[in-house]
Protein backbone atom coordinates (compact mmCIF):
# COMPACT_ATOMS: atom_id res chain seq x y z
CA UNK A 1 0.00 0.00 0.00
CA UNK A 2 1.64 3.04 -0.98
CA UNK A 3 0.47 5.65 2.28
CA UNK A 4 2.60 8.53 2.90
CA UNK A 5 2.58 10.20 6.27
CA UNK A 6 3.30 14.37 5.88
CA UNK A 7 4.90 15.22 9.06
CA UNK A 8 6.01 18.94 10.04
CA UNK A 9 8.17 20.49 12.47
CA UNK A 10 5.94 21.95 14.60
CA UNK A 11 2.20 23.74 13.96
CA UNK A 12 2.48 26.13 11.54
CA UNK A 13 5.24 24.69 9.25
CA UNK A 14 2.94 24.15 6.00
CA UNK A 15 1.96 20.39 5.84
CA UNK A 16 -1.28 21.41 4.48
CA UNK A 17 0.11 23.48 1.65
CA UNK A 18 2.67 20.96 1.17
CA UNK A 19 0.32 17.58 1.60
CA UNK A 20 -2.33 19.63 -1.40
CA UNK A 21 0.71 20.58 -3.70
CA UNK A 22 2.33 17.07 -3.66
CA UNK A 23 -1.35 15.56 -4.50
CA UNK A 24 -1.89 18.43 -7.14
CA UNK A 25 1.22 17.21 -8.86
CA UNK A 26 0.91 13.79 -8.84
CA UNK A 27 -3.03 14.36 -9.84
CA UNK A 28 -1.73 16.27 -12.90
CA UNK A 29 0.86 13.59 -13.91
CA UNK A 30 -2.69 11.07 -13.70
CA UNK A 31 -1.93 9.70 -10.67
CA UNK A 32 -4.43 8.24 -8.62
CA UNK A 33 -4.26 9.98 -5.42
CA UNK A 34 -6.11 11.39 -2.22
CA UNK A 35 -5.08 12.91 1.02
CA UNK A 36 -6.32 12.70 4.31
CA UNK A 37 -6.36 14.36 7.24
CA UNK A 38 -5.37 12.00 10.73
CA UNK A 39 -7.31 14.15 12.83
CA UNK A 40 -8.72 17.87 12.80
CA UNK A 41 -8.71 20.12 15.99
CA UNK A 42 -10.34 23.47 16.12
CA UNK A 43 -12.85 23.01 13.45
CA UNK A 44 -16.12 21.56 12.71
CA UNK A 45 -17.71 19.68 9.84
CA UNK A 46 -15.72 18.71 7.29
CA UNK A 47 -11.74 19.55 8.11
CA UNK A 48 -10.78 22.51 7.23
CA UNK A 49 -7.41 20.83 5.75
CA UNK A 50 -9.14 18.89 4.01
CA UNK A 51 -11.25 21.48 1.89
CA UNK A 52 -7.91 23.64 1.18
CA UNK A 53 -6.39 20.15 0.27
CA UNK A 54 -9.18 20.23 -2.61
CA UNK A 55 -8.75 23.47 -3.36
CA UNK A 56 -4.90 23.39 -4.01
CA UNK A 57 -5.69 20.31 -5.57
CA UNK A 58 -8.31 21.78 -7.62
CA UNK A 59 -10.99 19.42 -7.52
CA UNK A 60 -14.44 19.66 -5.65
CA UNK A 61 -14.92 17.68 -2.15
CA UNK A 62 -14.75 14.03 -2.95
CA UNK A 63 -17.26 11.49 -1.93
CA UNK A 64 -14.81 10.09 0.90
CA UNK A 65 -15.05 13.54 2.28
CA UNK A 66 -18.54 13.92 2.30
CA UNK A 67 -18.41 10.57 4.19
CA UNK A 68 -16.02 11.29 6.65
CA UNK A 69 -13.93 8.37 5.41
CA UNK A 70 -10.60 11.60 5.19
CA UNK A 71 -10.62 12.24 8.43
CA UNK A 72 -11.45 10.18 11.43
CA UNK A 73 -12.20 12.72 14.24
CA UNK A 74 -13.24 16.45 14.09
CA UNK A 75 -12.73 18.04 17.27
CA UNK A 76 -14.01 21.70 18.09
CA UNK A 77 -11.58 22.81 20.40
CA UNK A 78 -7.81 23.77 18.78
CA UNK A 79 -5.45 21.83 20.61
CA UNK A 80 -3.21 18.33 20.49
CA UNK A 81 -5.89 15.92 19.35
CA UNK A 82 -5.64 13.71 23.13
CA UNK A 83 -6.97 17.23 24.66
CA UNK A 84 -9.40 18.28 21.98
CA UNK A 85 -10.92 14.59 22.37
CA UNK A 86 -10.95 14.76 26.08
CA UNK A 87 -12.80 18.35 25.53
CA UNK A 88 -15.38 17.18 23.23
CA UNK A 89 -15.78 13.76 25.35
CA UNK A 90 -15.25 11.89 22.26
CA UNK A 91 -12.52 8.63 22.37
CA UNK A 92 -10.05 7.97 19.70
CA UNK A 93 -9.60 4.83 18.70
CA UNK A 94 -6.55 4.29 16.84
CA UNK A 95 -7.90 0.96 15.30
CA UNK A 96 -10.43 3.56 13.38
CA UNK A 97 -7.58 5.55 12.33
CA UNK A 98 -5.53 2.85 10.44
CA UNK A 99 -9.04 0.97 9.37
CA UNK A 100 -10.16 4.40 7.62
CA UNK A 101 -6.80 4.87 5.83
CA UNK A 102 -6.43 1.58 4.57
CA UNK A 103 -10.35 1.69 3.00
CA UNK A 104 -8.76 4.71 0.88
CA UNK A 105 -5.58 2.53 0.07
CA UNK A 106 -8.07 -0.14 -1.43
CA UNK A 107 -9.30 2.56 -3.63
CA UNK A 108 -6.46 4.79 -4.42
CA UNK A 109 -3.08 4.07 -5.79
CA UNK A 110 -1.63 6.92 -2.74
CA UNK A 111 -2.54 8.46 0.27
CA UNK A 112 -1.39 11.39 1.73
CA UNK A 113 -1.59 11.33 5.41
CA UNK A 114 -1.41 14.81 6.90
CA UNK A 115 -0.52 14.86 10.71
CA UNK A 116 -1.67 17.24 13.42
CA UNK A 117 1.54 19.24 14.48
CA UNK A 118 4.84 17.57 14.56
CA UNK A 119 6.25 14.41 15.78
CA UNK A 120 5.99 14.13 19.29
CA UNK A 121 1.93 15.73 19.19
CA UNK A 122 0.40 12.89 21.35
CA UNK A 123 -2.52 11.25 19.76
CA UNK A 124 -3.57 9.33 23.38
CA UNK A 125 -1.77 10.11 26.13
CA UNK A 126 0.05 7.23 25.84
CA UNK A 127 0.76 7.30 22.13
CA UNK A 128 2.73 9.81 20.33
CA UNK A 129 1.91 10.63 16.36
CA UNK A 130 5.92 9.13 15.70
CA UNK A 131 4.12 6.11 17.83
CA UNK A 132 1.54 5.94 15.45
CA UNK A 133 3.93 6.17 11.97
CA UNK A 134 6.14 3.62 13.63
CA UNK A 135 3.74 1.38 14.45
CA UNK A 136 2.04 1.15 10.56
CA UNK A 137 5.54 1.50 8.99
CA UNK A 138 4.33 4.30 6.81
CA UNK A 139 7.38 6.60 4.93
CA UNK A 140 7.40 10.09 6.09
CA UNK A 141 7.71 13.07 4.05
CA UNK A 142 8.88 15.74 6.69
CA UNK A 143 8.29 20.09 5.97
CA UNK A 144 10.67 22.39 7.41
CA UNK A 145 10.59 25.97 7.23
CA UNK A 146 12.93 28.74 7.27
CA UNK A 147 11.73 30.57 10.09
CA UNK A 148 14.14 31.65 13.12
CA UNK A 149 14.33 28.58 15.75
CA UNK A 150 13.16 25.98 12.76
CA UNK A 151 17.41 24.68 13.23
CA UNK A 152 16.29 23.61 16.74
CA UNK A 153 13.01 21.95 15.58
CA UNK A 154 14.29 20.37 12.07
CA UNK A 155 17.55 18.97 13.98
CA UNK A 156 15.35 17.11 16.50
CA UNK A 157 12.58 16.31 14.20
CA UNK A 158 15.29 14.51 11.75
CA UNK A 159 16.87 12.65 15.06
CA UNK A 160 13.57 11.36 16.07
CA UNK A 161 12.92 10.14 12.24
CA UNK A 162 16.52 8.50 12.55
CA UNK A 163 16.34 7.03 16.28
CA UNK A 164 13.08 5.92 15.41
CA UNK A 165 13.78 3.83 12.03
CA UNK A 166 11.26 6.02 10.12
CA UNK A 167 12.21 5.79 6.45
CA UNK A 168 12.33 9.31 6.31
CA UNK A 169 11.83 9.41 1.80
CA UNK A 170 11.27 13.53 1.75
CA UNK A 171 11.82 16.60 3.46
CA UNK A 172 10.28 19.61 1.90
CA UNK A 173 11.61 23.26 2.60
CA UNK A 174 9.04 26.03 3.25
CA UNK A 175 10.77 29.19 2.92
CA UNK A 176 6.95 31.07 4.25
CA UNK A 177 7.50 33.53 5.99
CA UNK A 178 10.84 34.45 4.69
CA UNK A 179 11.72 37.08 6.66
CA UNK A 180 15.47 36.94 6.54
CA UNK A 181 17.01 35.21 3.58
CA UNK A 182 20.47 34.38 6.21
CA UNK A 183 18.77 32.93 8.23
CA UNK A 184 16.75 30.89 5.46
CA UNK A 185 20.02 29.66 3.95
CA UNK A 186 21.53 28.84 7.10
CA UNK A 187 18.56 26.21 7.81
CA UNK A 188 18.56 25.05 4.72
CA UNK A 189 22.09 24.15 4.52
CA UNK A 190 22.04 22.43 7.60
CA UNK A 191 19.13 20.37 7.18
CA UNK A 192 20.34 19.23 3.94
CA UNK A 193 23.97 18.39 5.26
CA UNK A 194 22.43 16.34 8.31
CA UNK A 195 19.89 14.65 5.41
CA UNK A 196 23.46 13.87 3.10
CA UNK A 197 24.64 11.99 6.51
CA UNK A 198 21.96 10.36 8.08
CA UNK A 199 19.56 9.58 5.34
CA UNK A 200 21.50 9.95 1.70
CA UNK A 201 18.56 7.74 -0.13
CA UNK A 202 16.20 10.98 1.34
CA UNK A 203 15.16 14.18 -1.12
CA UNK A 204 15.15 17.60 -0.31
CA UNK A 205 12.88 19.44 -2.09
CA UNK A 206 12.17 23.03 -1.45
CA UNK A 207 8.24 24.24 -2.04
CA UNK A 208 7.17 26.38 -5.10
CA UNK A 209 10.77 26.23 -6.28
CA UNK A 210 11.17 26.35 -10.07
CA UNK A 211 11.86 22.20 -9.97
CA UNK A 212 9.79 21.51 -7.56
CA UNK A 213 7.21 19.50 -9.61
CA UNK A 214 9.87 17.71 -11.39
CA UNK A 215 11.09 16.76 -7.95
CA UNK A 216 7.98 15.49 -6.68
CA UNK A 217 7.25 13.43 -9.59
CA UNK A 218 11.04 11.77 -9.55
CA UNK A 219 10.38 11.33 -5.60
CA UNK A 220 7.86 9.40 -6.01
CA UNK A 221 8.25 7.43 -8.86
CA UNK A 222 11.19 5.90 -6.69
CA UNK A 223 8.83 5.03 -3.91
CA UNK A 224 5.97 4.23 -6.10
CA UNK A 225 6.01 0.75 -8.15
CA UNK A 226 6.40 2.75 -11.73
CA UNK A 227 3.45 0.75 -13.65
CA UNK A 228 0.83 2.99 -11.48
CA UNK A 229 1.97 6.26 -13.61
CA UNK A 230 0.29 7.01 -16.54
Amino acid sequence: MNIFFITGIDTGCGKTYATGRIAKVLRHCGFNVITSKLIQTGCTGISEDIIEHRRLMECQLLPEDLAGETCSYVFSYPASPHLAAEIDNIEIKVSKLTDDINRLADKYDCILVEGAGGLYVPILKNLLTVNFIKMNDYPVVLVASSKLGSINHSLMSLESCFTNNLHLKLVLYNRIPGDDEIIANETMLIIKEWLSLHYPEGMFVEIDANDMNDKIITCFKNFIKPKLFV
